[in-house]
């Protein structure tokens, strides 16, 4: 009686074993399909980030802020060129605040009750500026220069300008 006991106590520990033997490879094996998975992922977004570090690069090319030639024709002039830049931005921004129907700048008039304003403005270099407009409904952009002369004073010239045709939904 006792060689059964010991016999089934051993099969019951021998069964238990094997239990957890195969739990424990079914959840190793799930976990490094994880691993697998996750460093493909990581792969993947490691490519992302370059790809989108090169293509930041691309567009940082046309930008006031990183053209040292730029800010090196204001600092020639004893200007300081990132306080500028906010003061050119201002400016413009300023200029959305108009009485009648013609914006400074723009040269449409608004097509709906609300007036046209400037919404975003790109400093190209010491001479350009992008801008679009929009009054609500309809929009554009415009390509102007500007200058500085010796008194400080920022001076507009709207140099190209277009519409976008209305889209229909």
């Amino acid at each position: 009686m006792k060689n059964r006991i010991f016999m089934y106590l051993f099969v019951f520990a021998l069964l238990l074993v094997l239990f957890q033997y195969m739990n424990a490879k079914s959840a190793f094996e799930s976990y490094e399909a994880k691993i697998v998975q996750l460093r493909d992922k990581a792969e993947d977004c490691e490519k992302r980030i370059i790809e989108l570090e090169d293509e930041n690069f691309e567009l940082m090319h046309f930008n006031m802020e990183t053209n040292d030639d730029a800010l090196s024709y204001f600092e020639n002039q004893g200007l300081d060129a990132t306080k500028l830049m906010d003061i050119i931005k201002d400016e413009i921004f300023s200029l959305n605040v108009y009485t009648g129907d013609d914006h400074p700048l723009v040269p449409y008039a608004s097509m709906t009750d609300n007036k046209i304003m400037i919404n975003t403005i790109k400093l190209v270099n010491h001479k350009w500026i992008l801008a679009d407009f929009s009054d609500g409904k309809y929009w554009g952009e415009i390509f102007m220069t500007y200058e500085v002369n010796e008194k400080s004073e920022l001076k507009f010239k709207v140099v190209e300008h277009f519409l976008y045709p209305p889209t229909t939904y």
